[in-house]
């Protein structure tokens, strides 16, 4: 049976889905936002948080840095705005507090090397490997070489690149998220089917669903067909400034996906046929022969 062990808790067919609020860069640089999102989170049940992690001058193409975009903090260069909304050592100290005292894990998805020595500091119960980062050799070797767990999206790739980043980070520890990258994803494009495929295709390798979509109900669908853990971008509302706030869903939806997952698992049962006390009573009275 497909099953990995994240923090205290089994991830995999047969365990409750391992519900996952990514608050990315949702916070804007603002570590009163991230904790916001944190406390948020864990008082509606999630199971962690998922913050993302990189070193700008790495992960910033030269071509782009001197780019000048409008921010909320004025005109600034692209390098210059990279810097802005990245949380540094203190704030994740901060974040690493607020979240033990709210019984919540936490974890990021790093974007190059030295993020991921960054976090190692703060002994992370698994790593995300962003679908942007599944043909970085380098970057899956380090991420691998901590031991730790690792949830590889496959957003954006072929099957052949899946089925390369599979071989080379072997399936020990590994999890697969199916995703589309489109920011929000169309519900058209979705292909929820391919949790389906990834789960027969690795059989002993945990798949889930990271969902970019807008609206609750693909992801919910997504638990039908087996996802094991499911990841949604949260945020503390959806008009809020940045590249990720409108394929987020705040608290109060964030609620409902928690509690309808909880329905849902409930409701699927274990497959096999049997006839349950109320329907004994209906049986008794309305069957003829």
């Amino acid at each position: 049976m497909a099953e990995v062990q994240i923090g205290n808790r089994k991830v995999g067919d047969g365990h409750p889905v391992f519900i996952i609020a990514e608050i990315g860069i949702n916070h804007n640089g603002s570590l009163d936002i991230a904790k916001k999102l944190v406390e948020g989170a864990a008082a509606l049940g999630c199971d962690a948080v998922k913050f993302q992690k990189r070193t700008p001058d790495l992960c910033v193409p030269q071509d782009q840095r001197s780019i000048e975009r409008d921010t909320p903090w004025g005109l600034m260069t692209y390098i210059d705005y990279r810097y802005k909304v990245e949380l540094g050592y203190e704030e994740y100290c901060a974040i690493d507090r607020c979240c033990r005292e709210n019984g919540i894990m936490w974890f990021a998805s790093c974007w190059d090397e030295d993020a991921v020595d960054f976090m190692e500091q703060f002994d992370p119960p698994c790593y995300k490997a962003a679908s942007a980062s599944l043909t970085d050799s380098a970057l899956l070797e380090k991420v691998r070489a901590t031991g730790r767990p690792l949830i590889l999206s496959t957003g954006m790739s072929t099957m052949e690149e899946i089925t390369d980043a599979v071989n080379r980070c072997g399936s020990e520890n590994l999890l697969l998220a199916h995703t589309n990258s489109t920011y929000p994803s169309p519900v058209e494009e979705l292909n929820l089917k391919m949790i389906t495929t990834l789960k027969a295709m690795y059989p002993e390798i945990p798949a889930g669903y990271s969902g970019h979509e807008t609206g609750l109900s693909t992801t919910w669908a997504a638990v039908a067909l087996g996802a094991v853990f499911v990841e949604r971008h949260v945020t503390l509302d959806r008009a809020m400034w940045g590249s990720d706030q409108a394929a987020s869903i705040e608290l109060i939806g964030l609620g409902r996906l928690v509690s309808n997952i909880r329905d849902i698992e409930k409701a699927l049962g274990d497959g096999v046929k049997k006839v349950y006390e109320g329907e004994a009573l209906a049986r008794k009275k309305l069957r003829r022969v």
